[in-house]
């Protein structure tokens, strides 16, 4: 049986809230996520603000994707602006407290992401297109939404022949990215992690020629 199409729309401010549900129930039991609220009880709590910053920013300095019912999101920062700044943070309102998630949780999420913004510098030079954060709610995976909302950048990356970036935690996700044509460019532990891992994944601009990428 055939997949049912998506077509992605733009996420609206209006539906940031409901986005950040749905990447909170996507990242529930995502390795970098577990690491950083162990109990998964007040992960469930909190991940959706901790999103909230995430889906925030990109709206004004990126752009989310979502498919037309909200069961999938994607943040995206465009080439120019594909590092977060304080300032920027700041511009967006503290939607989410950080001392809600306490200071052990807040040193690991930092050391995690202070590598993670290492490796990123690491393996792009010049302009590309960063995939922040893709998420399906889990009873709606395996229908084709995420394919979809990748794809819907690859147009543009394509179109001006840049590439696209990503980083991931969770080695499930990798074989998902590697079908829609991004090749990892290191596998490395983050350091204090207990065991965690990154993947930098990158994907090269494609010629229209090769047609579209299977789901």
């Amino acid at each position: 049986m055939s997949q049912p199409k998506c077509e992605p729309i733009l996420l609206s401010a209006e539906q940031a809230g409901p986005a950040c549900q749905v990447l909170g129930r996507a990242f529930q039991h995502d390795p970098l996520m577990v690491f950083v609220i162990p109990e998964e009880r007040r992960r469930a709590l909190l991940l959706p603000g901790l999103f909230a910053m995430t889906v925030h920013y990109c709206l004004r300095y990126g752009q989310v994707y979502a498919s037309p019912g909200l069961e999938g999101v994607a943040c995206w920062l465009p080439p120019g602006n594909t590092t977060p700044t304080f300032e920027r943070l700041l511009s967006i309102g503290l939607r989410f407290p950080p001392l809600r998630l306490g200071p052990r949780s807040l040193w690991r999420i930092g050391q995690a992401e202070r590598y993670a913004a290492r490796q990123h510098a690491l393996h792009t030079h010049g302009p590309h297109w960063y995939l922040w954060a893709l998420g399906v709610d889990p009873p709606c995976q395996g229908h084709g939404i995420g394919s979809a909302l990748l794809r819907v950048v690859f147009q543009q990356a394509d179109a001006h022949h840049l590439p696209c970036y990503l980083e991931t935690q969770n080695p499930r996700n990798v074989a998902f990215y590697e079908r829609h044509g991004f090749r990892v460019v290191s596998e490395t532990p983050i350091p204090h992690s207990q065991g965690l891992r990154l993947w930098a994944m990158l994907r090269e601009a494609q010629s229209a020629a090769a047609g579209p990428l299977s789901s």
